[in-house]
C-alpha cells in the first residue's frame, strides 16, 4: 500500500501561500485578479451578442444600438488590456517563489547530515524535489496557474448558474450529468497515463543515455576501436520499438477520451437545443434569450469541466510538494547549529578517544567497525592501514563526525562529541579526501574555498610550501586561473600531481588543528606520493594527524600505525615494530616490496 501524504491539499496550498508571504506578497493578490478579470471577460462576452440582438429585437434606434455596442467592445478592451497586463507580471512572482524552495532544497542537500547522504530513500527524494523545482511547469511553480484557473472556474460555474436558474432544473442535471460522465471516463483515462509516466519516463532516460553515449567525446575512442555502432543501433531499436508502442497505447487511450466527449457533448447539446427550440415555439423565447441560454449551456458546462480538472490536477500538484516538503523536514540525526559551542584555534590541542566504538551501516548484517578502543594524543600522528573492506574510511568518517557510532562514543578532549554543534567540530579539521572536490573557480578560490575575504599572501605562502608555486607562477592569470573547461572556456587542467598539491595548500589554508588524510594520493605513484606525504608531515609539526594510505611505506614517518583486519584493530605500533612483530603487517609489507624489487611485473594488491 502507498504511504498517506503527510499533508493535504489545503495544508499545501498554505505551504505555498507562506512562501508567497515571505518571498512576494502579490502572487496570490494576481492570482485572484487574474481570475476575476479571466471571468469578467468571458462573462462579457457571452453578453455581448444576446445584449446587440435584444436591442435589434426592440427596434431600438441605430445610435442605441451603436452605442451598446462602443460600449461593450470598451469593456471588452479594457478587460482584455488588464487581463494582458497582469498575465505579463505574474510571472516574476512565481518564478520568485520557485528559485526561493529551490534554495531550500539546495541548502538542505548541502547542509544536512551526512549520514542522510546514504541514505538512498532521502538522495531519491532530494532528487526528486529538485525537479519538482527545476522549470515554469513545475508544480511549485504552476500550482500559481492551477489555483488561478480554479478559481476563475468557480466565479464563471457561480455567474452561469445565476443565469441559468430560470430555466427547468432538468435541463441543468442533464448538463450536471453529462459533464461528470465526461469527466470519470477522462480521469480514468488520465490516470492510466499518469500511473504510466515512469514507464514513458524509462524510455526517455534510455533514449537520452544511448544519446549521450553515442555524442559524447569521453565515449568516442571505444566506440571507434570496439566498433560499438552496431550494438548502439541495436539497443537503440530495441528500445524505440517499446517506446512507439507505449505511444501507440497512450494515443489510443486519447483517442477513447476525444470519442466519449464527442458522444456526451452531441447528447447534451441536442438536448438543450431541444429544449430551447420548445420554449422559443411554445412560450415565444426571443432569439436574444435562446442564443444567451444556448451559448451559457455550454459555457457552463466548459466551468464545471474546469472546476474537476483543475481540482484533481491540484491534487496532484499536492501531493508532489508533500514529498518535497517531507524532505524538506527530514529529520536531522546531528546536532548541527543547536549543541555547544565549540571554539577553534589552530594550536589547540586535540584528542580524539574512540571508547569501544561500533559501526554499522544501515541494512548491513555485521558491523564495519567493532568495540574499536582507541586514544589518539594531542599532536600524534596516527596511520591507519588495512586490506580493502577492513574499515578504515568508516573509522575516518566517525573522527570527523560524519557518522555517530551505533556503539560507543568519540570523544574530544574527554567530551563526547555529540554534545557539540557538529559544524563547529567540522571546523577542527583540515582534510583532504579520495573523493575530493575541485571546483570550476580559480586557483585562489579554490585554495581558499571562498569567493571574497580571501588573503593572497595566505594563498601564496599555502601554494609554496606545497611546491606548487612555480607552476600557478606560470599560468597566464596566476591565482585568478580558471580551473577546469565545462564552464570557463580559458580553464586549465592541471595534473593528477599538480591537484593533489593544490589540495595540500587547501588543507593548509584552512590551518585546522587537526588533519586527515584518506587516500587521496591512490592515483599517484609511490614516488609522487610519498613526496606529498612527506610535506604533510613537514607542514604539521605539532598538529593531530590521521594519515590512511594503501601503500605501507608511506607511512612510515607516523609516530604510531594501526593495521585493521575485518573492522577490528589487529595491530598497532611503529614501522619498524611491526615488522619485527611478523604479523599482517608485515606480510603486507612484504608483498607490497617485491612488488616493486620487480619491477611492478605483477598487480600491487592493495591495503
Amino acid at each position: 500500500m502507498k504511504e498517506k501524504p503527510r499533508y493535504n491539499t489545503l495544508q499545501n496550498v498554505g505551504f505555498m501561500m507562506r512562501a508567497a508571504w515571505h518571498t512576494d506578497r502579490s502572487v496570490p493578490l494576481l492570482c485572484v485578479a487574474v481570475a476575476a478579470v479571466t471571468a469578467g471577460q468571458t462573462v462579457t462576452e457571452l453578453l455581448l451578442a444576446p445584449a446587440v440582438l435584444a436591442r435589434v429585437e426592440s427596434h431600438a434606434a441605430l445610435a442605441s444600438l451603436v452605442e451598446r455596442i462602443v460600449l461593450f467592445g470598451a469593456v471588452l478592451f479594457v478587460l482584455y488590456g488588464l487581463r494582458a497586463y497582469l498575465q505579463e507580471n505574474v510571472l516574476y512572482g512565481r518564478v520568485a517563489i520557485r528559485t526561493e524552495l529551490m534554495t531550500r532544497v539546495s541548502s538542505k542537500m548541502a547542509q544536512t547530515s551526512f549520514p542522510n547522504l546514504l541514505d538512498t530513500a532521502f538522495l531519491r527524494q532530494a532528487e526528486r524535489s529538485n525537479e519538482l523545482c527545476s522549470d515554469n511547469s513545475s508544480p511549485t511553480e504552476a500550482i500559481w496557474k492551477t489555483l488561478t484557473e480554479l478559481l476563475t472556474s468557480l466565479i464563471g460555474f457561480a455567474v452561469y448558474l445565476a443565469l441559468l436558474s430560470g430555466l427547468h432544473p432538468l435541463l441543468l442535471t442533464v448538463v450536471l450529468v453529462t459533464t461528470v460522465l465526461g469527466y470519470l471516463f477522462s480521469h480514468r483515462v488520465n490516470v492510466w497515463i499518469y500511473s504510466h509516466r515512469d514507464e514513458e519516463e524509462e524510455y526517455r532516460s534510455r533514449l537520452a543515455y544511448l544519446n549521450r553515449v553515442c555524442t559524447d567525446r569521453s565515449y568516442a575512442k571505444d566506440l571507434r576501436i570496439f566498433g560499438l555502432k552496431p550494438w548502439l543501433n541495436e539497443v537503440w531499436d530495441r528500445v524505440m520499438r517499446l517506446f512507439e508502442a507505449y505511444l501507440k497505447k497512450q494515443q489510443l487511450h486519447y483517442l477513447a477520451i476525444d470519442v466519449a466527449d464527442l458522444v456526451l457533448t452531441f447528447a447534451r447539446d441536442g438536448i438543450a437545443y431541444a429544449y430551447l427550440i420548445g420554449l422559443a415555439l411554445t412560450r415565444g423565447m426571443p432569439a436574444s434569450q435562446f442564443l444567451l441560454y444556448f451559448t451559457a449551456v455550454s459555457g457552463f458546462t466548459q466551468w464545471v469541466t474546469g472546476i474537476l480538472d483543475k481540482g484533481t490536477e491540484l491534487h496532484r500538484q499536492s501531493l508532489d510538494l508533500s514529498l518535497l516538503r517531507g524532505m524538506l523536514e527530514w529529520p536531522e540525526p546531528f546536532r548541527l547549529t543547536d549543541g555547544e559551542p565549540l571554539p577553534c584555534t589552530p594550536a589547540m590541542p586535540c584528542e580524539l578517544r574512540f571508547d569501544h566504538v561500533s559501526y554499522r551501516y544501515p541494512e548491513a548484517e555485521r558491523d564495519t567497525l567493532h568495540d574499536i578502543d582507541l586514544t589518539i594524543r594531542a599532536g600524534e600522528k596516527l596511520a591507519v592501514v588495512g586490506l580493502n573492506g577492513a574499515g578504515k574510511t568508516t573509522l575516518v568518517r566517525l573522527a570527523c563526525g560524519f557518522l555517530d557510532p551505533t556503539q560507543g562514543r568519540v570523544l574530544l578532549n574527554g567530551r563526547d562529541i555529540r554534545d557539540f554543534n557538529r559544524r563547529d567540530y567540522y571546523a577542527l579539521f583540515s582534510a583532504v579526501f579520495q573523493d575530493f572536490s575541485l571546483l570550476e573557480a580559480s586557483i585562489a578560490q579554490n585554495v581558499a574555498q571562498r569567493q571574497e575575504g580571501i588573503d593572497t599572501a595566505a594563498v601564496w605562502s599555502c601554494l609554496d610550501k606545497a611546491g606548487l608555486t612555480g607552476t600557478v607562477r606560470a599560468l597566464p592569470q596566476g591565482l585568478d586561473t580558471k580551473l577546469g573547461r565545462r564552464v570557463y572556456e580559458d580553464g586549465v587542467e592541471l595534473s593528477g600531481g599538480q591537484i593533489q598539491r593544490l589540495m595540500l595548500a587547501r588543507a593548509l589554508y584552512k590551518n585546522g588543528p587537526i588533519l586527515v588524510l584518506d587516500e587521496p594520493t591512490a592515483a599517484l605513484d609511490p614516488l609522487a606520493e610519498d613526496d606529498i606525504y612527506q610535506k604533510y608531515n613537514r607542514m604539521t609539526a605539532g598538529r593531530t594527524a590521521i594519515f590512511i594510505s594503501h601503500r605501507l611505506a608511506s607511512t612510515r614517518f607516523c609516530d604510531r600505525i594501526l593495521f585493521l583486519e575485518q573492522g577490528r584493530i589487529t595491530e598497532q605500533g611503529t614501522h619498524e615494530s611491526l615488522l619485527a612483530a611478523g604479523g599482517g603487517y608485515a606480510a603486507l609489507f612484504a608483498v607490497q616490496s617485491q612488488y616493486y624489487r620487480e619491477g611492478g611485473t605483477h598487480d600491487e594488491p592493495e591495503a
